[in-house]
């Protein structure tokens, strides 16, 4: 008995299909290390995205895989970029970025980050106003100077 033919569709005569490859990422790992890392339960991602706790185990033990759009919600709910569930999608700029986080402290991470959740309400104009302001306290109140760790001798 024959097999039944498969039929091609006008245009695609002699292409062949596109292999059917498992992903190199296993997003689930990726979100859950994400998340541990960020001191999150999946509790606190069900509260910011509205996604059942039930359905992220899913997800993160590999049983079912998100859409982008289910990604880029888990993303925002932990305060990521999307590409960064996604190695090797880093661009010139993303490391420019990482370069200059490396170069501030925990308190000034954390101080932009604060700044960043507000100014997404910010009109353009509120934001330039923004800036002049911090421009101008700088100006007159200097930085306190940084505390430099003392090295103890071993002796």
């Amino acid at each position: 008995m024959n097999a039944p033919l498969r039929k091609i569709p006008p245009g695609q005569e002699g292409v062949d299909p596109v292999p059917k490859e498992k992903p190199k990422v296993n997003i689930g790992e990726v979100i859950r290390s994400y998340r541990g890392q960020r001191g999150l339960s999946q509790g606190d991602i069900e509260r910011r995205t509205g996604l059942l706790r039930c359905y992220l185990s899913r997800v993160e033990n590999g049983h079912t895989v998100p859409s982008l759009e289910t990604l880029a919600k888990i993303a925002e709910a932990m305060e990521i970029a999307l590409a960064d569930f996604f190695p090797g999608a880093e661009t010139p700029r993303d490391r420019d970025t990482q370069k200059m986080l490396g170069e501030l402290s925990e308190d000034e991470i954390r101080f932009l980050s604060e700044i960043k959740k507000y100014s997404t309400t910010l009109s353009d104009g509120d934001k330039r106003l923004v800036l002049a302001m911090i421009r101008k306290m700088a100006a007159v109140i200097p930085p306190p100077p940084r505390k430099i760790a003392a090295r103890r001798s071993a002796y």
